[in-house]
């Protein structure tokens, strides 16, 4: 028995299903989860001491490769001066002023500690901002687990959505609407019917939650022209893209103008941090300038502030984007070319240093493509090059994600394990 397995049994004793977030249980692709107890670069060891090339980067904040040493020094120092003082710092102002720079469609930027967090309280300031309630979601975009996003479509586009998790009341998600990504016809019948009840759409602007899937320009077009001919707040959900697709966010490499903005993840540097923001004439409606309330004792805290600063400073240098990218193409591209050689459907596609790789002939374009994929190929898949020391994300619709620390040496080891794996399967 592997010490993850006894790891995982003993888990399962005082946390539920072993595991503190449901991805982690290996659920979808079945096994027991691999506990993981130290990462330096493009990999990660597991509590056995066994080294994998990691493609999941805890989830997009390590996009400088795992324990980079100028982000552990920023720490370091941060935390000899205290962890938390639940009072302004210094270095708020230092990352605010930071993104406010990188992102211009950020006017102000309100510091909260989770993306989830972000988002919950972006949509409370459209609601606020605005006097209305209906938010419009798309089916297959995650935003965190908020009660009212936490909702599956229903039964037309101009049905409202019905709760996805057990314990959020029907009531909570009664001004939800969900709708289908990419599907511009369906969003502009959805604005003509009831555009002036409308207080917001939230999107992720590359899908990452039900595998990667790309938006066309004409969905991206449409959802910015009709929030401003209707006066919705168009709202950027970048807790996974930002800073993860180039240096200016999914907004700036598609060249779209969002009202609000929600970060995380990469803005932590791998430790617990949010952010939200947008316009000045809707950030001044928060406290305590504004009546939306929101409030967090850990927001900006000075420890994650140092991490992010020096993430974000070395993830936006010249050059660095394009390096990431290029990393990308050169996996998915391999991948195609040496699944589609021994005659598998299989396709994947780059967006930054995001990918996602589908069993499936084309890249998916919506929810119900992603649905169409070979989940069984995938988990095949995915257990032998877990076994080869390769970790992706171990699910079939989970995006996954290269570093700033993967090589030419990662990927190319990368491609031969799949080659093994494709030739004989």
């Amino acid at each position: 028995m592997t010490k993850s397995q006894t790891l995982f049994e003993q888990s399962l004793v005082h946390i539920p299903g072993g595991v503190n977030s449901p991805v982690r249980a290996f659920g979808s692709v079945g096994g027991t989860p691999v506990f993981f107890q130290r990462a330096k670069g493009a990999l990660i060891w597991d509590a056995d001491g066994k080294p994998y090339i990691d493609y999941v980067g805890s989830w997009g904040p390590m996009i400088l490769g795992h324990a980079d040493s100028d982000v552990i020094d920023a720490v370091c120092d941060a935390a000899k001066n205290g962890l938390s003082f639940g009072a302004p710092t210094s270095l708020e102002l230092e990352m605010a002023d930071l993104l406010c720079r990188l992102l211009p469609s950020m006017d102000q930027v309100r510091l909260v500690s989770s993306g989830t967090e972000a988002t919950m309280s972006a949509i409370r300031l459209a609601r606020g901002y605005t006097g209305r309630s209906t938010i419009v979601k798309f089916e297959g975009c995650y935003h965190g687990h908020v009660d009212s996003l936490l909702v599956k479509a229903g039964s037309g586009a101009l049905t409202f959505g019905n709760p996805s998790s057990a314990g959020i009341p029907e009531d909570t998600t009664r001004h939800t609407l969900v709708l289908g990504y990419n599907d511009v016809s369906q969003l502009e019948e959805t604005f003509s019917a009831m555009g002036d009840r409308i207080a917001a759409v939230i999107v992720e602007p590359v899908a990452g939650n039900m595998n990667l899937v790309a938006p066309s320009m004409e969905f991206l077009h449409a959802l910015r022209r009709l929030c401003t001919e209707h006066g919705a707040v168009l709202i950027f959900d970048e807790v996974m893209t930002g800073f993860r697709v180039g240096a200016s966010c999914a907004q700036g490499l598609f060249g779209i103008t969002p009202d609000l903005t929600t970060l995380g993840k990469v803005i932590g540097g791998g430790m617990p941090v949010g952010a939200f923001g947008g316009k000045r004439e809707i950030m001044q409606c928060i406290a305590p300038v504004g009546a939306v309330y929101q409030a967090g004792t850990l927001s900006g805290n000075p420890v994650a502030m140092a991490a992010g600063i020096v993430t974000l400073n070395k993830a936006t240098a010249p050059g660095f984007h394009e390096s990431l990218a290029a990393k990308a193409v050169k996996l998915t591209e391999g991948l195609v070319s040496i699944a589609t050689s021994h005659g598998f459907r299989f396709s994947a596609k780059a967006v930054g240093g995001m990918f996602g790789l589908y069993f499936r002939e084309a890249p998916p374009s919506s929810y119900a493509e992603v649905m169409e994929c070979d989940k069984t190929a995938f988990n095949k898949f995915f257990h032998f090059m877990l076994g080869e020391g390769v970790y992706f994300a171990p699910s079939a619709f989970e995006a996954g994600f290269v570093s700033g620390a993967h090589g030419d040496q990662e990927i190319d080891r990368t491609l031969q394990a799949a080659e093994r794996y494709f030739s004989r399967a």
